[in-house]
């Protein structure tokens, strides 16, 4: 952790509501991707988090956090916090208090929607439920899916935003790397709108189209046909 800020969520939460920072930059200093980021500056993401200020603990100077929002080139640089946290020493699933036991369905749903890189046995720590209830919260088989609401689950109080950063950065660490150069990113819009991108994706309701305007004028070539030999018909009996 010696890199990242001691809490980035709320570290990045304070920065997107007190300085003028980039995206980019918060990100850069969080070790945050700047779609999240910006998912947060958009209230779509870490709801309930109170923001850190780091400044206050140490983990950057005020001048250089002057300095990066008049210049947006600017990288800022963490500091080691003045704030020693002591690693955890406890093991197996956390306590929940029985008046919180009815929260903990609705924490999980938000785990695995925001953090699916958690592993089941870090969910357990953080809310202090069982395998086969995340099991059943993942594959919509628990008996109480309809009427559940993600929530987090620092803000039910079923764990903190400390542990819960550091199961999220260890989580991370132990993902695969993503091939070099390959960026999770939306499709640019000059390629989802080229008339390549158009025309393959229109291309078989357009033919189907001329299909079926030909196949039309087959039909009234042959209702004409057979008019036309009902008329000679008729003209033969007189």
């Amino acid at each position: 952790m010696a890199n990242t800020p001691l809490m980035p969520k709320a570290t990045a939460v304070w920065l997107v509501d007190n300085t003028a920072l980039s995206f980019t930059q918060i990100a850069n200093f969080c070790k945050l991707h700047p779609l999240e980021v910006k998912a947060i500056a958009d209230g779509e993401a870490a709801q309930g988090i109170k923001g850190l200020d780091p400044v206050l603990t140490g983990q950057v100077a005020r001048d250089e956090l002057e300095k990066a929002q008049t210049d947006p080139n600017f990288v800022l640089k963490l500091h080691a916090s003045k704030v020693i946290v002591p690693e955890s020493k406890r093991k197996g699933p956390r306590y929940t208090p029985v008046s919180r036991r009815q929260d903990r369905p609705n924490a999980i749903l938000w785990l695995v929607r925001n953090h699916p890189e958690l592993k089941d046995a870090q969910i357990i720590r953080l809310v202090g439920t069982t395998k086969p209830t995340i099991a059943a919260i993942r594959d919509r088989t628990h008996w109480n899916s309809s009427n559940l609401t993600p929530s987090d689950p620092v803000t039910l109080s079923l764990c903190n935003q400390l542990d819960l950063d550091m199961e999220v950065e260890k989580a991370a660490k132990n993902a695969p790397a993503r091939p070099e150069g390959e960026l999770e990113t939306l499709m640019p819009v000059e390629d989802s709108t080229s008339e390549e991108a158009l025309a393959a994706a229109f291309s078989k309701p357009i033919v189907r189209e001329i299909e079926e305007e030909i196949d039309a004028d087959a039909v009234f070539a042959k209702l004409n046909s057979l008019k036309k030999s009902e008329d000679t018909t008729n003209e033969d009996d007189v």
